[in-house]
């Protein structure tokens, strides 16, 4: 269940696409997981949090007005071996990049994989390491 936060300018990309972003970001790093078919502990638990800033508030030590994306996300444990950290690396850009409308913006997206510590993610009151995640996803037997 990772959790993707994205910070950019607030007219970095057209408004009502927010959604859009969210989703297929989301999708990506499932997918860059090797989450072949999400299912309900997935999509509810994923979360994607659009931070939009004024153009004012992003900077680079070239300018005070930078276009630059900040892709943070967080994973629990091992969930990214280091093909799905090239994957979706790769993906995440040019997704910013096409809803951005502007194919430059691959050069100004950054991504952070940040990967949490082993018992040190929290859902439902549970400190969650591999155990415990591995018993949250495993089928359902009736």
């Amino acid at each position: 269940m990772p959790m993707i936060d994205i910070y950019a300018a607030e007219d970095m990309f057209p408004a009502g696409t927010d959604r859009q972003l969210a989703e297929e970001l989301t999708a990506a790093l499932l997918r860059a997981e090797g989450v072949a078919q999400p299912g309900p502990a997935h999509t509810h638990n994923t979360g994607a949090y659009i931070h939009r800033m004024p153009a004012s508030a992003v900077h680079t030590a070239a300018t005070d007005a930078a276009r630059t994306v900040r892709i943070q996300v967080i994973t629990p444990p091992a969930a990214l071996n280091r093909e799905g950290q090239k994957q979706f690396v790769k993906e995440a850009t040019a997704i910013v990049a096409q809803i951005s409308g502007d194919p430059s913006q691959v050069s100004r997206t950054w991504v952070l994989l940040t990967e949490a510590a082993e018992g040190g993610w929290g859902i439902a009151g549970t400190a969650f390491g591999r155990a415990e995640f591995a018993a949250l996803l495993a089928p359902k037997t009736s």
